[in-house]
């Protein structure tokens, strides 16, 4: 009789060396934007210590600003940060209580 082993990771998260859900986009486009950067500059003519100056310290820069973020918002904290920005912070209402209140008496007739 076979034996097969079962997935344990259905329903989980992707998780890749504790970065989770979306991070891992923004680790890699960050990633792969400081690579496209570093070979622009260098195709234009930029020395080559001045690029791998500039992709070592973007790459640090993307890698620890992810992780930080990574750790301070959870794994739905940046969505979460995005649907606030949606809201309003406050509803404004220009318009009398004798106007509301007529108003509503016309729509019921």
């Amino acid at each position: 009789m076979a034996s097969w082993e079962i997935n344990k990771g259905i329903g989980r998260t992707v998780e890749f060396k504790g970065l989770k859900a979306q991070y891992l986009f923004i680790f890699a486009g960050g990633l792969l934007t400081v690579f496209i950067l570093v070979v622009m500059l260098y195709l234009c003519g930029v020395s080559q210590i001045a690029c791998l100056v500039i992709g070592v310290l973007g790459a640090t820069l993307v890698v620890w600003q992810t992780f930080a973020m990574n750790r301070k918002y959870g794994q739905y904290g940046l969505m979460k940060r995005r649907a606030v920005r949606m809201h309003p912070r406050y509803l404004v209402n220009r318009r009398t209580t004798y106007h509301l209140i007529r108003n509503l008496k016309r729509k019921k007739k």
